[in-house]
């Protein structure tokens, strides 16, 4: 009996042993799958001081397009046509800072299909104009409206003095400017304030490490706006890296394709400054990725993660000035270097996506269509 206690007690002690070092207690602070790291403060900051504002901004520029739109259609005329443009182009730009955060009420909405669906789908609007029929509303409509729609309706239509003359002598066109530049408001006013009610609380205070987490999950949302939305839908698809064919007429903007590079540098900068948890407004910073990483001690290759995240996302920026400001007449021009603007994007994505997620012990759950 005491020779089977003292085993017992042996095999206890063995066990024990194993038990500490599966913690994962010298693992740069990871314990057993999870970390100390406050996810609530990042969540905060994340909330406070990025999401937040960059929606508020965004509501008012759209507010300011719906009032443009407004005062376009009243009295149309070039200073009219002029105004409205600058309003769609600042709610554009705006744009960049919010299309990543497709969480909550945002991903509730599908805003950012119905706000950034592009190409515009041209032959159903001109359609639906000329019927005076339309329902917005409708999933099938989202290449129907919002800020692809407004490119078409204010710089596809001819002229400025052609498109002043169409919205002069019909009504149907002044209906449908409208209803565009109003519904794009209404939804972003809806995302706006349920971040500035209860949805920004039960944000942050979702700190589970979870696949429902509120840190896993928008990080899943982060990482596929990166690969499917900023890497492919403005640079991948126009570029033809997936088929072989170029096809300028995807860019975003296309009827102003002036500012698509804009469009894209945008995007590409706040899609930064979130990993560096760069507030909206001044020139604050508060717990991020960058940080989170680092806490972790992550490393590939024998080098610091976040170190190769932030080298490629300079040489992101960095490749972009080879570009022209007209990505449309880029693909159409030399096509090389979009598709090269595609490698470097396609770098940043293979880190964020499979080291950086893997580091976070947050589990891929979205479909890659594209093979990566």
């Amino acid at each position: 009996m005491i020779k089977f206690s003292r085993l017992f007690i042996v095999f206890a002690l063995i066990f024990a042993a194993c038990s500490s070092e599966d913690d994962g207690t010298e693992t740069g602070g990871e314990t057993g799958g999870t970390d100390s790291f406050d996810r609530g403060a990042m969540l905060v900051n994340w909330a406070d001081n990025i999401i937040v504002p960059a929606y508020n901004n965004m509501a008012a520029k759209t507010q300011n397009v719906e009032t443009a739109a407004t005062a376009f259609t009243t009295a149309p005329d070039a200073a009219g046509l002029q105004q409205l443009r600058e309003a769609y182009v600042d709610a554009y730009k705006s744009f960049q800072s919010v299309s990543m955060f497709q969480v909550g009420k945002a991903e509730e909405i599908n805003y950012r299909s119905y706000l950034n669906t592009y190409p515009a789908n041209t032959s159903n609007i001109d359609s639906k104009i000329s019927s005076g029929s339309f329902n917005l509303e409708l999933p099938s409509s989202f290449a129907e409206q919002g800020l692809p729609a407004l490119d078409y309706l204010l710089f596809g239509m001819g002229t400025s003095e052609e498109i002043v003359a169409i919205y002069s002598s019909n009504e149907n066109y002044r209906t449908y400017l409208n209803a565009v530049a109003s519904r794009m408001n209404a939804l972003t006013t809806e995302v706006s304030n349920s971040w500035n009610g209860d949805y920004r609380d039960t944000f942050v205070s979702n700190t589970s490490s979870s696949s429902t987490g509120s840190v896993d999950k928008f990080t899943n949302d982060y990482v596929m706006y990166f690969e499917k939305i900023l890497r492919s839908g403005k640079i991948g698809f126009p570029a033809g890296a997936f088929t072989g064919t170029a096809s300028p007429s995807n860019v975003e903007a296309r009827f102003n394709a002036e500012i698509s590079r804009e469009l894209y540098l945008e995007a590409v900068q706040s899609f930064e400054d979130f990993f560096y948890g760069r507030h909206f407004s001044g020139n604050g910073t508060g717990s991020s990725y960058k940080q989170y990483l680092e806490y972790l001690d992550s490393m590939k290759d024998g080098a610091d993660l976040a170190s190769l995240i932030e080298d490629q996302l300079d040489a992101i920026q960095s490749q972009s000035s080879s570009l022209e400001t007209n990505l449309k007449s880029q693909v159409e021009k030399d096509n090389t270097k979009m598709l090269e603007a595609y490698d470097e994007l396609q770098k940043a994505v293979i880190l964020l996506k499979v080291d950086m997620m893997q580091a976070l012990s947050i589990s891929v759950d979205y479909v890659d269509s594209d093979g990566d």
